[in-house]
């Protein structure tokens, strides 16, 4: 048997997606191999070749991407047997099926992609009922929540590290990232989060030995930072100080990047210094919004006071915060938005704000906790088969103006090199002018000097 594990895109890292299934796979005694379509163009020779077609969706984006190339492989290999997994494959379960998807999984994929794999391999006894033989495990739960015991992923057949996002430091130099999971899940039940009707409240960890050997393997293939993916990485704090406490000692020149709730921040401001002393070179945080009636209705666990509070503590501990935000809301106001842009400049966070946060559009996917409200309900527009996601409006036509311009507008601005404060400067002229119904603002002279780091940030941005 021959599985072709292929990635369509996340986040610019190599895909632990990918070298984890590898290892369990391998291990049950299958061939595999890994394509990961941001690298490289997707070879037919290796569709042909594959018995099982397994496509990792761990975000929107690479559902999206992920849609059309599964038909196209479909046409080039139609007795290949096809599989989704990741957290966007049961939230799009519909569409997969009708692209003949037969197995879909998320959550603890691993152990379930095994089994569909043996299925195929060894097919079950006719049915007595149908006279039929059964392979492989189509009718599977779409979730799974197994507590694994993981093993060393495998890394060996992905590109090279040096291909993916790296970090750019504040003295003009860039450092080469690896990418490792010490969690999986939440603890949580934010609304907005795509990870709740996958997970519902629960997370699983990956035993500390696998995250050291697999950030070791990452190290001798010339990683010079690690991202922890986790959803939140102090879903189990003792867990994720233990695991860079190790790190450190081992590699004391070794960086590190996570995300934290603001909440979890809070909580534990007691292992902040810890965080700054073993390495990390800053902390990721989803704020959204800083509205607390919106803060509420996404029941995000923190306030305003919250945010700014950290804020403060990042500043005095000396470590560096990296808020996230979704902009764009059906809540969302003019009066709003300037406010948040006026309050992140007030508090000194322009440059740690990637550019392309000003201009995110809240999504809301088909199987989204935001449906039960009738605040967000109110304002659909219907479901966009291609998009995956609710089309939504403001009731304000404005703020859906501004949010359009703004999109094609920082998109330009950050391929153009302007810094992060030239373009929240020019996002804040144009916001500005939202009011009075003036869109139409000349684009600032393209910078004589390329753009510097002035705080560490990793070369592709945040979002789903």
């Amino acid at each position: 048997m021959r599985v072709l594990l292929i990635s369509t895109y996340e986040l610019g890292r190599q895909p632990f997606g990918l070298a984890s299934p590898a290892a369990w796979l391998h291990r049950a005694g299958f061939e595999v191999e890994c394509a990961d379509t941001t690298q490289h163009k997707l070879s037919e020779a290796a569709v042909l070749r594959a018995d099982v077609l397994a496509f990792y969706l761990p975000m929107h984006t690479a559902t999206r991407i992920s849609a059309p190339l599964i038909s196209r492989v479909r046409e080039v290999n139609p007795s290949a047997r096809l599989a989704a997994y990741g957290l966007y494959a049961p939230l799009n379960e519909p569409l997969l099926r009708s692209l003949g998807v037969e197995f879909i999984v998320g959550g603890e994929f691993e152990q379930a992609l095994v089994e569909f794999v043996e299925g195929i391999a060894n097919p079950h006894p006719v049915s007595p009922k149908t006279g039929e033989t059964r392979v492989g495990q189509p009718s599977s739960p779409p979730v799974r929540l197994d507590k694994l015991e993981f093993i060393l992923p495998e890394r060996q057949s992905l590109p090279p590290l040096h291909q993916y996002a790296r970090l750019a430091m504040p003295d003009g130099s860039e450092r080469t990232c690896g990418y490792t999971e010490a969690s999986r899940g939440c603890k949580h039940l934010c609304r907005h989060c795509p990870i709740v009707p996958v997970y519902e409240g629960k997370f699983r960890v990956v035993q500390q030995e696998v995250v050291l050997a697999d950030i070791r393997q990452q190290v001798a293939a010339g990683a010079e930072h690690i991202t922890f993916g986790d959803p939140d990485f102090f879903n189990g704090p003792a867990h994720a100080l233990a695991i860079v406490r190790a790190l450190h000692q081992e590699f004391p020149q070794l960086s590190y990047d996570a995300t934290i709730k603001i909440e979890h921040l809070l909580k534990h401001a007691d292992a902040l210094p810890v965080l700054r002393d073993t390495g990390c070179a800053f902390v990721t945080s989803a704020v959204e919004s800083l509205d607390d009636r919106v803060l509420g209705l996404l029941a995000k666990g923190h306030t305003r006071a919250d945010f700014l509070r950290v804020a403060e503590m990042f500043r005095e501990i000396g470590l560096t915060l990296s808020p996230t935000f979704v902009a764009f809301m059906p809540q969302t106001t003019l009066e709003g938005y300037l406010d948040l842009l006026d309050t992140i400049a007030s508090i000194g966070l322009v440059e740690h704000v990637a550019p392309v946060q000003w201009s995110l559009r809240l999504l809301i996917t088909s199987a989204s906790p935001l449906l039960e409200l009738p605040e967000f309900r109110e304002c659909l527009r219907g479901f966009d088969d291609a998009a995956l996601c609710y089309r939504w409006t403001n009731p304000d036509p404005r703020v859906d103006a501004l949010q359009r311009a703004l999109e094609q507008r920082v998109q330009f601005l950050i391929a153009q090199k302007f810094s992060r404060r030239q373009i929240f400067e020019d996002v804040r002229s144009l916001a500005s002018q939202a009011a009075a119904g003036n869109l139409d603002i000349p684009l600032p002279d393209a910078p004589a000097i390329a753009a510097r780091a002035t705080i560490p940030y990793l070369t592709e941005p945040w979002y789903c």
